[in-house]
């Protein structure tokens, strides 16, 4: 029997996260990509797309556990073990870890111990049959069971063999765990980002444009009164806001992924272009609310017997509903 991981939902759907393009060169001419791969090797290689489709190519099936709560079982990918492209450029005594970076905007990576890689990491270019889209990373990603999808970097453009640990681009700037085991249910983030004396100046602040757009991760603010309604593009992740009073407010452009917002009153809000991935708006009052154009990948509106008042709730142009959470939101009239 296969189980999900602690705090993770179904879906048999395959939300988009993170990333929903690659950088303009790949994006505009798929068919330039090449993979890299350097470091601690013998023999440094340039592996151009029409020989990587040429190698013996193989299947393998694993669940994917997605750090934003959902969890797609038994999903089918095609491609090639790192193993075997490792193996083909010779690694040298020193090597301890792997680096992988991304045909990305913003130079987007990630880092394996060198015998995870080894053992679990695959290079790949087709989902259940399918060539993979561009969203999900094609033509070429990497995907590594037992580890947070994160882990699994779209688009790959470089695999460099390291001596030293680099970490990754959500490791340094959300504090997403380096290990990033799902089976844990501990090992989403590090831990929080602020002391206690900068939470009570957070929560004290007369004006949150210092705030807006820096990562402000496992708070608790259920006590907290905002000063002021303009709290738009701040990026409060993985937070207790259970409760909250927050009708009204300016929060265009938020990040509230994985917070906790149970029985929050958010009545008349606007949150269009916000990232509630994972947030949990169960019980909450979400009448007249705008969430459109935001990110809802394992989004909760209804959870453990609870379920959100969304009369009047807009969400057109946002994306990655799971199945049981869209049925609830049709069952009220929400399109």
């Amino acid at each position: 029997m296969t189980l999900l991981p602690p705090g993770q939902i179904e879906t048999r759907r395959f939300p988009i996260v993170g990333e929903r393009r690659p950088s303009d060169d790949l994006a505009n001419a798929p068919e330039i990509w090449k993979l890299s791969v350097g470091g601690e090797v013998e023999r440094p290689l340039e592996i151009h797309l029409e020989s990587f489709l040429a190698r013996p190519q193989q299947k393998i099936r694993f669940d994917i556990h997605c750090v934003t709560s959902w969890t797609r079982f038994n999903t089918e990918f095609t491609g090639v073990p790192l193993r075997e492209i490792l193996d083909d450029a010779g690694i040298t005594p020193a090597a301890r870890f792997v680096s992988f970076a991304a045909y990305s905007d913003r130079d987007h990576h990630t880092s394996l111990p060198l015998e995870v890689a080894m053992e679990n990491s695959w290079l790949v270019h087709s989902v259940d049959g399918e060539r993979l889209e561009s969203g999900h990373g094609g033509p070429v990603r990497v995907v590594t069971p037992g580890r947070y999808f994160y882990k699994s970097v779209k688009w790959i453009k470089r695999v460099d063999v390291l001596a030293e640990d680099r970490l990754g681009w959500w490791e340094e700037n959300s504090s997403y765990h380096n290990v990033a085991d799902p089976a844990t249910g501990t090992q989403r983030f590090t831990s929080g980002s602020l002391r206690p004396e900068q939470l009570l100046r957070f929560l004290s602040a007369d004006s949150y444009d210092k705030y807006r757009g820096r990562v402000l991760l496992g708070l608790d603010l259920r006590e907290w009164t905002p000063s002021n309604k303009n709290l738009s593009r701040l990026y409060l992740k993985n937070c207790d806001m259970t409760g909250i009073d927050l009708a009204g407010a300016d929060l265009r452009g938020c990040n509230l992924s994985l917070s906790d917002l149970r029985g929050a009153n958010l009545a008349g809000a606007d949150l269009s272009g916000s990232d509630v991935e994972g947030a949990n708006f169960a019980g909450a009052d979400l009448n007249d609310v705008n969430l459109s154009d935001s990110a809802l990948s394992a989004t909760r509106f209804v959870d453990g017997g609870e379920s959100a008042r969304v009369k009047g709730l807009q969400i057109s142009g946002s994306w990655g509903l799971v199945e049981a959470q869209e049925q609830y939101l049709q069952s009220q009239g929400v399109a």
